[in-house]
């Protein structure tokens, strides 16, 4: 099969002149920046074109949901927000209600908004310090209570989770999968920090062997692709793949880079060969290596839960009177290891087939040290949180729902003299007009039409008194509010 980034190379060696965009006309002297100026072009002769793929970006979608074992497969160069977008556009009409987990991405919030929908939240477990699975029999409970409504026929249409999330934690898609198709719904896995999966057996199988009917990966979280890459894959009868299309051709830049679609290509090409094989096999030895001497540390502790994903390494600094903020800074600062995440009790490493063994050693020697620090000096680290903000639970606050975000701001037009931006402080009990979130990992703690509890506001203190920047709100520390 052709491969498109050597047909880029081609292109560029051959003595064709284009009087066609982009304006840089494959000149890198115009800048001098050195960026790839002489491969990147636009839809012309001999190249596809990604909204209407019939030549070599067929080919290579085609290949994806071969690997991903996708019935049909499209090429994302806006990440995978413009895939979730487009999912949960796709499958719904305005007004409709949906289902989705607490602890999604804002973008799915995002299509929340955009389609007027009516969210119906299902919150994952708590495990430990992290926000765990998805109950299969909670979505079950709450796909009945639902299906049962008469209001107009305005029933849940989709049901959306992660999985596996920031942080890890995989949930049962197989089973969830199976409920929601009880009730002829789809099932929208945002699996994109799971690319990775179903190509070694360390790793779970995707969601696309489970049942779902909609996958979309972040190829560049986790797999050799360039940032912004991602895919989606439709599968089974239950969903209208010509209208998600649809939506990707509306929301999707109708000026696709060619320098990530080769870089997809490459990525789906690499896996396709007996080289990604044997990285993994590097790759996962690594792994198992590398966890097993951070679980020989006494104070820091590697977190794991019963369903995981091993190549994310979450380090807890619970009970050590500091924060992840400050294991993260030290760790930055010190030791030169740049951290995916900072929580409130522990920081997220971010691995994958990419790494190196040396990058790996850094990384246990440091943590290593700092650990054998807390034993030696029991001082090391500024203890400046108070005991009743060390016992603070950093996770998603379950929130009490007024309306959804399209009613709200409906209801803020009408109720004009009930608005007001309001201190964290003085909010408790009034609905809030905004998003507020941690990013990463971006999934809002306050969605907009949800009642702000003690709770919350306790949560958004110590995150500011912990160094961490709570994003979403027009005005920091206030909150926009209406009461009606």
């Amino acid at each position: 099969m052709d491969n498109l980034y050597e047909r880029l190379i081609c292109y560029e060696n051959s003595d064709y002149y284009g009087f066609h965009m982009p304006g840089h006309k494959r000149n890198p002297s115009v800048t001098g920046a050195g960026l790839p100026y002489e491969i990147d072009i636009t839809e012309i002769e001999g190249f596809d074109d990604l909204h209407h793929a019939r030549g070599i970006l067929k080919q290579a979608q085609e290949q994806a949901a071969k690997l991903f074992r996708g019935d049909e497969t499209c090429f994302l160069v806006n990440g995978s927000t413009v895939g979730i977008l487009s999912a949960i556009l796709g499958v719904t009409q305005k007004g409709d209600r949906i289902l989705i987990a607490r602890n999604c991405h804002k973008s799915v919030y995002h299509a929340v908004y955009m389609n007027e929908l009516r969210p119906v939240y299902v919150y994952p477990r708590r495990e430990g310090e992290l926000n765990g699975e998805i109950d299969p029999e909670e979505v079950r409970k709450l796909l009945e209570r639902n299906q049962a409504l008469s209001d107009g026929g305005c029933r849940i249409r989709a049901v959306v989770i992660t999985s596996p999330t920031f942080d890890g934690v995989i949930s049962d898609v197989a089973r969830i999968a199976d409920i929601t198709h009880q009730y002829g719904i789809p099932l929208i896995v945002d699996e994109a920090h799971g690319a990775h999966f179903g190509f070694d057996p360390y790793f779970p199988k995707n969601a696309n062997t489970k049942g779902a009917d909609i996958v979309i990966h972040s190829i560049h979280k986790t797999l050799p692709a360039l940032t912004q890459s991602a895919l989606i894959h439709m599968n089974g009868e239950i969903v209208d793949r010509d209208r998600i299309k649809r939506y990707l051709h509306m929301l999707q830049s109708s000026s696709p880079s060619y320098i990530l679609m080769a870089g997809i290509d490459a990525c789906m090409r690499w896996l396709d060969s007996e080289k990604s094989a044997l990285a993994f096999e590097h790759y996962t030895a690594l792994l198992r290596k590398t966890r097993d001497e951070l679980k020989k540390m006494r104070y820091l502790r590697l977190i794991e839960t019963e369903n995981f994903d091993f190549s994310k390494i979450l380090i807890s600094v619970k009970g050590t009177g500091y924060s992840g903020k400050q294991l993260y800074k030290e760790l930055l600062e010190t030791y030169h290891l740049q951290m995916e995440m900072a929580a409130g009790s522990y920081v997220l490493a971010m691995t994958s087939v990419g790494d190196t063994e040396e990058g790996f050693v850094r990384l246990v020697q440091a943590l290593q040290e700092i650990d054998r620090s807390l034993c030696e000096e029991k001082h090391l680290f500024e203890r400046y949180l108070s005991e009743a903000e060390q016992g603070i639970v950093y996770g998603l606050p379950k929130m009490e729902q007024i309306c959804s975000p399209a009613e709200i701001e409906q209801m803020g037009r009408k109720h004009k003299e009930g608005l007001k931006v309001l201190p964290w402080e003085c909010c408790q009990g009034k609905v809030s007009m905004e998003y507020a979130y941690i990013y990463p990992p971006g999934i809002p703690l306050i969605v907009p039409g949800e009642k702000i509890s003690e709770e919350v506001i306790a949560l958004f203190q110590t995150y500011r008194k912990t160094g961490f920047q709570v994003e979403g709100l027009e005005k920091e520390g206030y909150i926009k509010t209406v009461e009606f």
